[in-house]
């Protein structure tokens, strides 16, 4: 694994009002590697990914792409990048189908992207769903004509993961990519996150299931109250620690309590 992070926030925090949404929070995700973010309702994960996909922008702090300090303002930025998200609402359009939907703002068409008038290469397009539906067992009544509003609540949460995991190239973040799938989607779902990693590309998870989170986490990255709490390697932790951590603990009276606070921010390069 390489000792660089791929994506790096330094010091991000966002306020709402008088909510504090994320407080002076440093994060990483290196190339290869699985970082589960994990917290309770409020701990601040959405709002973190948010700003490091370019959905948000912080109050403070700074963002390292490469090594270099980047400006990502929207998402357009981040996906110029190699950045894809898996967003809790799917950012779908309900009313187009779903090989539209896996291709928003990347058509293929023919004689080019800046040729007046450019047709669609529908038929490839189709292809390049149906393929990337296959990798994940998902099985849908249509890819063409049929509007996602049509689609299930399961269905539509699969067609978001496969146009996230379709379309990145240095890191995937997946928010809740499992909420509504089944059984079999779910495992497949796990299964491509761990492929994801092999070829390089940092994923971040973020899931209230502990079960999915130690079995395909590298990395725990705890946030408490908008605050990070703890970052250090899965192995050796269980899920008792990891809800320990997640909800609060004595830190005198803990054993990982020396653990977490010993490990640097930048962990991964070993």
């Amino acid at each position: 694994m390489s000792s660089e992070p791929i994506l790096e926030g330094r010091g991000l925090s966002k306020h709402y009002g008088p909510v504090v949404a994320l407080n002076n929070v440093d994060f990483a995700v290196y190339p290869g590697e699985v970082v589960a973010l994990v917290g309770d309702n409020g701990a601040g994960k959405s709002t973190l990914v948010k700003i490091l996909a370019g959905a948000v922008l912080p109050d403070s702090g700074t963002i390292f792409f490469s090594g270099e300090r980047a400006a990502i303002h929207n998402p357009h930025d981040a996906r110029a990048r190699g950045i894809e998200t898996v967003y809790q609402d799917l950012a779908l359009v309900s009313a187009r189908d779903t090989t539209a939907n896996m291709f928003l703002g990347r058509e293929l068409v023919y004689g080019g992207a800046l040729r007046p008038l450019a047709i669609e290469r529908r038929r490839a397009m189709v292809q390049f769903t149906e393929e990337r539906l296959a990798e994940l067992g998902i099985e849908l009544p249509d890819v063409k004509g049929l509007p996602i509003d049509r689609l299930s609540g399961g269905q539509r949460q699969a067609v978001a993961v496969a146009r996230a995991t379709a379309w990145a190239t240095k890191v995937l973040f997946m928010d809740e990519p499992t909420a509504a799938l089944g059984v079999q989607q779910t495992e497949a779902v796990l299964e491509l996150t761990r492929r994801v990693a092999a070829k390089g590309i940092g994923v971040v998870l973020i899931t209230h299931i502990m079960p999915h989170v130690m079995e395909v986490a590298d990395r725990l990255v705890v946030l408490r109250h908008g605050r990070k709490v703890a970052d250090l390697p899965s192995a050796g932790v269980t899920t008792d620690d990891l809800v320990r951590l997640i909800v609060g603990f004595d830190p005198a009276e803990d054993h990982l309590a020396e653990r977490a606070a010993s490990q640097p921010d930048k962990i991964g390069g070993a």
